[in-house]
């Protein structure tokens, strides 16, 4: 009975999980904030290459889940939003140099408008030649302030601009700013889309929602050993389910896997603080004020291995 138990909670801690990784500008000293410099996405890719990593795109991580296969555990993704002009001018070389491929996800407004500090549709359609294409809106709007009818057009206009364009569809989507609820992701799903990404922290493994695919932010000096430990805790949110109208915190209520006894619990300007697991539910009286207009609740066992509930004034 004991190695049984050993050997399900080895299981659940063990599964594979690939890692898909976002970036945004490159060499542009001028957005430090979004920046990676040559030099430092170099370093990276070194890391990768000495460490056996395999380098796939987004749609083959998202293929493997549809499939109900498993990921092997050494695959990451490289994602690049925006499609800033410093990827194409300062970063494509350097994808080209160790035949990395990535997914570029436009920002189709910038382009179609011709935004100096993006990539022209021609761009574009020559960086297709070594990573894939795929969709980050047509407005970058914060879409929980839309109405549905308003996120289904702002998609839709994107999704034709961009098909009239490349004369290919998008596999896939990512939400501007990262900011989405369950409201804007049904939206979103009416779309012929194999996947969509979201930007919270965690990793991707068989049992991940192809719908709402995790992906951890490369900035300025990363640890990579770090990111990579990042793990997806198996959890159902129960409590909260969206911005609270009161803007205050009062319940938090998440059901996880019954050998999980102590967790922790992280709140947007509150920090972490230990809970406790009983029968597999997390159920936390609360009366915090939520003090940002993108709050981020998480649970977690040991800091990487989490679940993540975007909350959006």
């Amino acid at each position: 009975m004991k190695y049984f138990l050993l050997l399900c909670l080895c299981s659940f801690y063990l599964q594979a999980n690939a890692h898909i990784f976002v970036y945004h500008r490159f060499g542009d000293n001028k957005h430090q904030s979004t920046n990676t410099t040559l030099k430092e996405l170099e370093k990276e890719f070194e890391y990768f290459k000495s460490n056996n990593y395999k380098v796939v795109t987004v749609s083959q991580i998202a293929q493997k889940l549809k499939n109900g296969e498993e990921i092997p555990d050494n695959w990451v993704a490289f994602s690049i939003d925006d499609a800033y002009k410093s990827f194409y001018t300062n970063a494509l070389k350097i994808f080209k140099k160790y035949n990395y491929p990535f997914t570029l996800f436009v920002y189709v407004e910038a382009t179609q408008k011709k935004y100096p500090d993006f990539m022209t549709w021609e761009q574009i359609k020559d960086a297709s030649l070594y990573g894939e294409i795929a969709l980050h809106s047509y407005g970058h709007k914060h879409l929980t302030k839309l109405t549905n009818e308003e996120i289904f057009e702002e998609t839709k206009i994107a999704y034709d601009t961009f098909v009239r364009n490349l004369n290919i569809s998008p596999m896939g989507y990512t939400y501007p700013y990262g900011e989405y609820d369950e409201r804007v992701k049904e939206v979103i799903k009416k779309f012929d889309f194999l996947y969509i990404a979201n930007q919270n922290n965690g990793s991707v493994n068989k049992n991940s929602d192809i719908f709402d695919l995790n992906r951890v932010a490369l900035v300025g000096n990363t640890n990579l050993k770090e990111k990579l430990k990042y793990k997806t805790l198996e959890a159902t949110w129960i409590e909260p389910k969206e911005y609270p109208k009161d803007g205050k915190l009062k319940h938090v209520k998440v059901q996880v896997d019954s050998s999980i006894k102590n967790a922790k619990l992280f709140i947007s300007t509150y920090g972490w603080q230990d809970i406790k697991v009983k029968n597999g539910i997390i159920d936390i009286k609360l009366d915090k004020k939520l003090n940002l207009n993108r709050n981020r609740v998480a649970i977690s066992t040991d800091y990487y291995t989490i679940s993540n509930k975007l909350l959006i004034k």
